[in-house]
């Protein structure tokens, strides 16, 4: 069952993201889970069952690697049985996550027909695989969960403010946004402008968040080679 903490939020949208983890902690031998759906080149995080949940989401997220990337790339579920032994293909990742509570991840698209629409993050603070039974329930909770994630994260997207929970990271917006003005300020593509907003994050060890929220007050400008971007 998910965190009693999370139901300190009572606004609908972070209630029916519980409600769409849920099954996958009651049926899989798993601790955690976060959800998340990508429109266009835009991606919102609908809610995740705990701290170290969330926390994996968005080390994702920012970095730009691990097995959510792969398995929204790929459209195929992406098992990691041990982190600490696969580090090869997402090495700042896995080298970070190591040092948290958690063992094997498991991330699973949400499909519509043929295309992706977002992930389901698994994870469980020991390592281990999950059973050929549990990978086929867990393919068929994604696919249950996929059109109701779309739904939820169209109706978040009408909000004027983004719903938080306890453990619902905000919809991010706001490097959505910042995504858009740094496209305009060096004349690049929406991925190469996401890229040099997270190279920054990265190179002066701010979240993606923090300097996102800088491009967008304007007291950051990466086109400024004193930005460092």
């Amino acid at each position: 069952m998910i965190d009693e903490a999370a139901s300190e939020s009572t606004a609908p949208v972070p209630a029916v993201a519980r409600d769409l983890l849920s099954p996958f902690i009651e049926l899989l031998p798993v601790h955690g889970a976060s959800i998340s759906v990508l429109a266009g080149a835009s991606q919102s995080t609908l809610g995740a069952s705990d701290a170290l949940a969330a926390r994996l989401e968005q080390l994702q997220f920012e970095l730009g690697e691990g097995p959510h990337w792969e398995a929204l790339h790929s459209g195929e579920p992406v098992l990691v049985p041990d982190v600490r032994e696969r580090r090869s293909s997402w090495p700042v990742f896995c080298a970070t996550a190591s040092e948290l509570e958690v063992g094997a991840m498991f991330a699973y698209p949400l499909t519509l027909g043929a295309v992706v629409v977002g992930v389901v993050d698994l994870y469980r603070s020991s390592a281990g695989d999950l059973s050929p039974s549990d990978r086929a329930k867990a393919r068929s909770l994604a696919a249950v969960a996929a059109s109701t994630a779309v739904r939820l994260a169209a109706l978040a997207a009408t909000e004027d403010q983004p719903q938080q929970g306890a453990w619902s990271p905000e919809l991010r917006r706001v490097v959505h946004q910042a995504t858009g003005m740094v496209l305009v300020q060096l004349d690049v593509t929406a991925t190469e402008a996401f890229a040099r907003l997270r190279a920054h994050a990265f190179a002066t060890g701010a979240s993606l968040e923090s300097v996102a929220q800088d491009v967008v007050a304007r007291r950051l400008t990466l086109d400024d080679p004193a930005a460092g971007g």
